[in-house]
């Protein structure tokens, strides 16, 4: 009796296509043809692997039906951050996007380390993907995996653009317009906005500030920036931001200002800062604290207060990555001009401003 099988009637188990050949006597070139594409094979061997397939419990070998085709029918994507929702958010809509395109997704995070973003480059070029779309650290990336990646793959980069790699393809938010929104509308309803920085590592950190600077210079007002050194070590996101506006409390600074945080995590941990404090950011509470963020991180709006923010188009941008990275993949590689498409920000009024 084959292995799987018994007196409950369970179907047999079969590990491999050689079994299968021999179990529903079809040759095993038909079989990996229907596996392929079942419309490549006769309709009269169709319905005999159909029914074979009926009595027996196989399930092919994913990697193994995609060899020796020229399209495997996968695309990689690298992001850096696992435990950020804005990435969780990102990656749902390239898969989404990537699925009604008819291709099957493989995530390599580089956990913030271009060691491991240099490894996952590696990993997607060894299993011939088609294509590729990276989420870099920005100018902490390794360029040279960068510039391999782009000679052997179609490649998208998406929420970030090194310097060095501005010849690749990008799509992204328009960080100039999204920063420069919210500091006009803090500058409109209240006293001149502070900037609540982070240690100047991030790339799209240091776009945000570079574009409040931009934007208080052109409203003729005197910027101020918080919070641009590490304050205990390890103390990223939320945990600078509570630590930085926290040491700004405690010395009786900035309670009654409005503060525009580099992103949405930091702004998470600036309100917890002003809640030890006693304070309570809004425009319709007691004083004059606004704190507002930027990204519209999917807990936004479930904060205490709620958060004021300018809201990313993830999925547009998702969805505008893969639809570049298929043309280029249609084309193998061979577009010669120069993609670039920015996503305006939207603001999202709320409680906390």
């Amino acid at each position: 009796m084959p292995k799987g099988s018994g007196a409950g009637g369970e179907r047999p188990r079969l590990r491999t296509m050689e079994e299968l050949s021999v179990a529903i006597g079809v040759s095993r070139p038909t079989l990996s043809r229907y596996f392929q594409d079942p419309d490549s094979v006769s309709r009269s061997s169709r319905e005999r692997i159909a029914r074979g397939l009926e009595r027996v419990e196989y399930v092919p070998n994913f990697f193994a039906t995609r060899m020796n085709r020229k399209s495997t029918g996968m695309i990689g994507v690298i992001i850096p951050y696992l435990n950020d929702l804005f990435f969780t958010k990102l990656q749902q809509s390239i898969e989404f996007a990537a699925m009604e395109a008819g291709f099957t997704v493989i995530v390599q995070c580089s956990h913030t380390t271009p060691e491991v973003e240099a490894r996952a480059v590696e990993t997607l070029i060894s299993m011939n993907v088609d294509g590729a779309i990276v989420a870099p650290l920005g100018d902490n990336s390794d360029i040279a995996a960068m510039e391999r990646l782009n000679r052997r793959l179609p490649f998208v980069l998406v929420d970030s653009r090194p310097g060095a790699l501005s010849h690749v393809d990008y799509i992204g938010t328009e960080h100039s317009q999204s920063m420069g929104l919210m500091t006009e509308y803090l500058a409109r309803v209240g006293d001149p906005p502070v900037f609540l920085a982070m240690p100047r590592v991030n790339f799209n950190a240091l776009n945000h500030e570079r574009a409040y600077l931009e934007k208080m210079e052109e409203l003729g007002l005197e910027p101020q920036v918080v919070g641009t050194e590490e304050i205990e070590p390890g103390a990223h996101y939320e945990a600078h931001g509570e630590l930085a506006l926290g040491r700004e409390f405690a010395e009786g600074r900035l309670t009654d200002r409005s503060i525009i945080c580099v992103n949405d995590r930091v702004a998470i941990g600036a309100l917890r800062a002003a809640a030890r404090f006693g304070l309570d950011p809004g425009a319709r509470r007691k004083g004059g604290l606004r704190i507002a963020g930027h990204d519209d991180y999917p807990l936004c709006p479930f904060l205490v207060p709620s958060l004021t923010t300018v809201g990313q188009d993830v999925d547009a941008i998702g969805q505008a990555a893969v639809a570049r990275l298929m043309k280029k993949i249609r084309a193998e590689n061979s577009l010669t001009d120069h993609a670039v498409t920015l996503f305006p920000g939207v603001l999202k009024l709320r409680e906390s401003a």
